[in-house]
């Protein structure tokens, strides 16, 4: 089978990707049903009731599973997704319109700029000269967004800033609402502090103190995210069409929100793989700039993607910082 014979194949619709693999001469070496979408949902996450070590790296108990099999898509993520009609057609009219006429929700994570790790008081964890300069500059790309650069780009309709309850968090979001005119500023949230959301592989055997701390963050975090990731309401009916150029403006305001989100390294890690269906177990392997921005569409269909993933490109060369490396050698 050609790759375009493939692709036709995929979009008109393969009965399972287990047949599509099987019709490209591939077998499963699980079961010929291996790759079908079970029939019942199971939990998503931790199972507590889970005996034994996983590879002898930590207790099964602490490896997150997901509810469909790693690599297939869970649609209902977020349990928002419509339930069929059993009518087809009516069900591609409703994804038509989902389509068309609803919300994409913006979520851009914002790292808090460098700080004083000296200290173990988190009140005295508090920006240094150059974070405060990161956080500023950030403000003004977000402001940028918010008023729009020019006729082709912006403006976008910047709903609200969220922020952890730590002082570096709070400072960098303070800064940064400073240059937002009129977008809301959320009250602290304890649930988006830094914590340790999942163990990590590659990875040496988990300890006693971090299999503790995963029991304490986990559940925080895990809270956090689907609290902040969710696809929109669907729209109540069709909006009325028109040839007016400001209607259709606002209506572009009205089909796309954003939220921006300040808060630490390893919660937007977790994040970003909670929202991309990638293992957590992978958080670590990526890396996160100070002030930089994680930029993720969650479309009204449920289909989630990244638009940007540790940008700093607001910030120069001379003023980028990881923690209390500066540049990149190290």
């Amino acid at each position: 089978m050609t790759a375009s014979s493939a692709f036709r194949y995929l979009r008109h619709g393969a009965p399972t990707v287990g047949a599509f693999l099987a019709s490209c001469g591939w077998q499963s070496p699980i079961s010929s049903s291996s790759c079908e979408m079970p029939t019942e949902r199971k939990p998503v996450g931790f199972h507590p009731d889970a005996q034994g070590d996983y590879h002898k790296l930590f207790p099964k108990r602490q490896l997150f599973q997901p509810r469909v099999e790693y690599p297939l898509w869970d649609q209902n993520w977020d349990n928002r997704h419509p339930v069929s009609t059993d009518d087809p057609e009516e069900d591609r009219k409703r994804a038509r319109h989902l389509r068309k006429e609803g919300v994409t929700r913006h979520i851009i994570l914002v790292r808090h700029g460098q700080y004083d790790e000296t200290d173990k008081d988190d009140s005295k964890r508090i920006l240094t000269p150059l974070g405060r300069e990161q956080a500023h500059l950030t403000g003004i790309r977000l402001r940028e967004m918010l008023e729009g650069a020019n006729e082709e780009f912006g403006p976008c309709n910047i709903k609200v800033v969220r922020v952890s309850n730590l002082a570096r968090a709070k400072e960098t979001a303070e800064i940064i609402a400073s240059h937002l005119s009129g977008v809301e500023y959320a009250g602290p949230d304890p649930d988006l502090n830094e914590g340790y959301p999942c163990h990590t592989i590659p990875g040496s055997k988990a300890s006693d103190s971090n299999i503790k701390k995963l029991d304490d963050s986990h559940p925080r975090l895990e809270a956090a995210f689907q609290k902040i990731f969710y696809r929109a309401p669907p729209p109540p009916e069709p909006m009325d069409s028109t040839n007016d150029k400001t209607n259709r403006k606002d209506q572009m305001k009205i089909k796309h929100e954003y939220e921006i989100i300040v808060c630490h390294a390893n919660v937007i890690r977790y994040f970003l793989c909670r929202a991309l269906q990638i293992p957590p177990e992978a958080w670590l392997r990526l890396s996160t700039f100070n002030c930089s921005l994680t930029y993720l569409a969650i479309r009204p269909t449920g289909t989630v993607s990244c638009r940007m993933l540790g940008d700093i490109g607001h910030i120069p060369y001379g003023k980028t910082t990881f923690s209390m490396h500066p540049g990149f050698n190290w």
